[in-house]
């Protein structure tokens, strides 16, 4: 029987309700094919903030590289926001964990589930084709790491400025992921820039290049993140595996998430070369529905199914989360964000129960 450590960030507003669904997935899973977990809790994020006074306690990152894998539920809420000193707001304490985690790798699956074509906001015949995308940000580099600036101007008031820097090794190890990705899925690398513009581009171009050579056995292609936000909705079934630098990624992985009918459904890995991977839903902590049995689990059920596929190496018990998930999804039932007026609504404790009885 294997034996697995996980660390568990409850975080903000409907975090704790969602990670609590996920748990119950685990140990159904692990139940069925014969593995047993042990959970440590980790305090970060706005409770943090509340409890201690600081979003990223001291000892955060040692603790978890203690663990197998990291379950993240949500942080962050307007209670803890800009006006606050940055050592009390979430966000600073999720780019100081997978900055000390070495998180290099963000992969976010989008794919039209079973049974959610007419919840997506593409037109019918697009969302019916189908599609299933692998986001692959580059996550600790790029503009949200660089150098800032703020200082005031003779005649323009104040200004201010973000570097954004890549080196070849960032790159490439990114780039690596990416064709090791395709090579297990259709085989199929999207490189996503604006090498018209920017320096940084142009290496970002160049590395890839020299990696395309390398796995030519990968179909590869360029393209600029202004057209690829536009294919996005126009034909998003041409993608198997997009690369693509930090901000870029952040931002298209979230339009990427809309078009699968809802946000509620996106799981997320942070991989790095050694370290235990940061598993999390890319949706925010819904502060407004906190505490009402209203948040859809699933997104936090599926990162379950990437943690045992990543990090585990555990396929059969991941297919088995999937499978669970879409038999849910197919026969009907669906939390408020993606149900219809003829669908059966149910509550966060509900999706969960439905999908370990599925299990």
């Amino acid at each position: 029987m294997s034996e697995y450590k996980i660390a568990l960030i409850r975080g903000d507003g409907i975090g704790p309700e969602i990670v609590n669904e996920a748990v119950k997935v685990m140990e159904t899973a692990g139940d069925k094919f014969g593995h047993q977990f042990s959970f440590v809790d980790v305090l970060m994020g706005g409770c943090a903030t509340d409890a201690v006074g600081v979003s990223y306690p001291a000892g955060t990152a040692e603790t978890c590289k203690s663990c197998d894998a990291v379950l993240l539920g949500a942080v962050g809420g307007p209670k803890w926001g800009s006006d606050k000193p940055a050592e009390q707001r979430p966000e600073t304490a999720l780019l100081a964990i997978r900055k000390d985690l070495g998180l290099f790798t963000n992969l976010r699956p989008a794919a039209m589930r079973k049974g959610m074509a007419d919840a997506s906001p593409l037109k019918k015949e697009t969302a019916e084709q189908g599609f299933d995308i692998m986001m692959v940000r580059e996550l600790t580099g790029g503009i949200y790491f660089g150098k800032r600036n703020r200082y005031e101007t003779e005649d323009r008031g104040i200004e201010a400025s973000d570097l954004m820097t890549y080196s070849e090794l960032e790159i490439e190890r990114i780039g690596r992921k990416a064709f090791e990705l395709a090579r297990l899925r259709r085989n199929k690398v999207t490189s996503v820039d604006k090498a018209n513009v920017l320096a940084c581009s142009r290496l970002w171009r160049e590395v890839m290049h020299r990696l395309a050579e390398e796995y030519s056995d990968v179909e590869y292609e360029d393209m600029l993140v202004d057209n690829c936000a536009m294919q996005i909705v126009r034909n998003p079934g041409q993608f198997d595996v997009v690369v693509t630098e930090n901000m870029f990624g952040d931002i298209l992985s979230d339009e990427a998430s809309q078009v699968t009918g809802s946000i509620g459904l996106l799981p997320s890995a942070s991989l790095g070369a050694s370290a235990p991977g940061l598993y999390e839903p890319i949706h925010g902590s819904a502060p407004d529905i906190a505490g009402q049995n209203k948040a859809n689990p699933i997104a936090t059920i599926l990162s379950v199914a990437m943690m045992f596929r990543y990090s585990f190496g555990l396929s059969a018990e991941a297919q088995a989360i999937e499978d669970a998930v879409d038999k849910v999804l197919a026969d009907g039932w669906h939390t408020a964000d993606i149900a219809g007026s003829d669908e059966q609504l149910v509550g966060t404790d509900k999706m969960g129960e439905l999908i370990c009885k599925a299990i």
